[in-house]
């Protein structure tokens, strides 16, 4: 598969080794005074060991390799101790690599090893976007002041979370706990003026394109889980009329019939022109 991964420019590498220790995945190693990447499948492509290469000898490129493997990463890391497996789960974390995480989390589950803190406060981010947070909007659900004529009048976001990208969200979130949530396609805020008030008010968010995005087997995954481990109070779906836009619904309707969650399930559709089809007067 093609995918990021690190690449050692060979004539740059001092052998210093300084990015050794800022790779607990175990995917380099110093080997005839150089530093090497020993293993497509260690190596995350995140591209933690950059920044501390003093003399630039380390980027990431795109190319083929073997698809990354936590489940052969995550007993290398448990072997370091506890400081390098928060630095593994954070990283991971903070990367919003939910799927690699959640299967980390998964090996500590099963071998009886405690999962430590790893959002730890005060630290930076490695992927600011992929941050996860859970805010009040105070002005949401209050009366705007009256515009002007001939101006438009302005709307409140409805939006009480972060991020919306199904990729990015993690499954474990507080937010998602006793949450009425909805699902849209990509297309549908553009397409429906009154996306938030219709639509998000009172609810979270997930938003993916069953057309272009390539993980869709991670975001079955990734629901899946959701509706397993979180106690969902409801499930909308929005999406376009295009045929194309069913992959929502599918998706969606697979991943609750394999979490064996009880869910309310609801679906609207809204046509190209930003009207609702069905159905006529949704809740």
């Amino acid at each position: 598969m093609k995918r990021k991964i690190i690449t050692i420019d060979e004539d740059k590498c001092n052998g210093c080794g300084l990015c050794i220790p800022n790779c607990p995945e175990g995917a380099i190693q110093m080997i005839d005074g150089k530093a090497r990447l020993i293993s497509d499948i260690f190596c995350d492509g995140l591209g933690a060991c950059i920044g501390h290469c003093p003399d630039g000898a380390i980027q990431t490129e795109e190319r083929e390799a073997e698809p990354y493997d936590e489940s052969k990463v995550i007993p290398h890391i448990v072997r370091q101790g506890t400081n390098t497996l928060i630095a593994h789960l954070k990283h991971l974390n903070d990367h919003g690599e939910m799927r690699y995480l959640n299967q980390a989390l998964d090996y500590l589950r099963k071998k009886n090893i405690p999962a430590p803190k790893y959002e730890a406060e005060g630290r930076r981010p490695g992927c600011p976007g992929a941050k996860q947070m859970s805010f009040s909007n105070k002005t949401a659900g209050a009366s705007s002041p009256k515009s002007e004529p001939g101006k438009s009048e302005a709307m409140d976001s409805e939006l009480t979370q972060w991020p919306v990208q199904l990729t990015l969200l993690n499954p474990g979130a507080s937010y998602l706990n006793g949450a009425d949530l909805v699902i849209a396609a990509d297309c549908v805020p553009f397409a429906f003026p009154d996306f938030h008030g219709k639509f998000l008010k009172g609810r979270k968010l997930a938003i993916f394109c069953p057309k272009l995005d390539q993980n869709m087997d991670e975001y079955m995954e990734k629901l899946t889980e959701i509706f397993k481990t979180q106690s969902i109070n409801s499930v909308r779906v929005v999406r376009m009329e295009v045929p194309c836009c069913g992959g929502v619904t599918m998706a969606v309707r697979q991943a609750l019939e394999a979490s064996g969650a009880s869910i309310p399930f609801s679906e609207i559709v809204i046509s190209i022109q930003g009207k609702i089809i069905s159905p006529s007067n949704p809740g």
